[in-house]
């Protein structure tokens, strides 16, 4: 599916749809393939609007640049970035560089969700799976000839193509494996004590295992080092009670998901999330409760 996208030369397309009368917790926003030379190409993200969204591109041939919180870092052949916007990064060409790729742009909290776990795992310059990027062109192709004007078909092949990078991040079996009941525990305790400071050692001791022991077996098991596993939990609390509870303070949102400062609680969901908490209420963003944890 990789050379019969090079082959359909480039091409770019934009999702617009109509606002759903039940909205998506995933959506496309673009898909294309490019080639580009020299600094004509020139992206900010911080300068792209504030509603937020995702980008996956895969270099193809050549390389870019990207300026990722305070680092540079190239995007080479073979490489794929991932970001979300708004956020502080920039990626840019230099006079003489070329750089031809594919990419997907999607919107929606879950989209945000998972493009932050796999940018926390990797770094926001990853090297995809060969497999994976044949299904991922594949996707392209399809968002550009068959999205049409129908939401669900549009929201169907965007949440694939999450998925796909999902499980090229962390694997097809980290959700099949039975999970072991000292784990279980934890998550269970976890779940129910949200509104907690829950460090390492208290999770440990709730499994019965030393504290190394225990952040071994627990991030092969779920896919997370415990405390991250903790902040998206207690963030996609956060997200819920933000569209959910819509009178409720942000103050008091930060005190139920365990954080005593509102300013920390701020940086942390934006850090998971792409945006601020005030933004992520006033975007109309959507979060599905149902979505499928991690792990369980």
């Amino acid at each position: 599916m990789l050379s019969d996208l090079i082959a359909r030369g480039p091409m770019m397309r934009s999702v617009s749809l109509p606002r759903a009368r039940h909205p998506l917790h995933v959506m496309p926003t673009s898909a294309g393939y490019e080639r580009r030379e020299g600094p004509g190409y020139d992206w900010d993200g911080l300068k792209r609007g504030q509603t937020p969204f995702t980008i996956f591109q895969f270099t193809l041939a050549g390389q870019g640049n990207l300026a990722y919180e305070g680092r540079r870092l190239s995007v080479s052949t073979g490489e794929a970035m991932i970001l979300t916007v708004p956020h502080r990064h920039r990626y840019w060409l230099d006079q003489g560089q070329g750089w031809e790729f594919f990419w997907i742009s999607m919107s929606g909290a879950e989209a945000i969700r998972i493009h932050a776990l796999i940018s926390t795992a990797v770094g926001p310059v990853f090297r995809p799976k060969p497999q994976s990027i044949d299904r991922l062109a594949d996707l392209c192709l399809r968002l550009e000839g068959e999205a049409g004007d129908s939401a669900p078909r549009a929201s169907a092949l965007a949440y694939e193509a999450v998925m796909v990078l999902f499980a090229d991040v962390f694997g097809t079996d980290v959700s099949e494996q039975p999970m072991a009941p000292e784990l279980s525990r934890v998550i269970a305790h976890v779940a129910s004590h949200l509104a907690e400071k829950l460090d390492i050692d208290a999770m440990a001791a709730v499994a019965g295992l030393s504290r190394a022991h225990f952040s071994r077996r627990f991030a092969a098991a779920v896919g997370l080092p415990p405390a991250e596993y903790v902040l998206q939990e207690k963030m996609r609390r956060a997200a819920r009670l933000l569209v959910g509870a819509g009178s409720m303070p942000v103050k008091q949102i930060a005190a139920e998901v365990g954080f005593d400062d509102p300013n920390y609680f701020g940086k942390a969901f934006r850090r998971v999330f792409g945006v601020s908490p005030g933004e992520f209420r006033s975007s109309g963003m959507y979060f599905d409760p149902a979505a499928p944890d991690i792990g369980r």
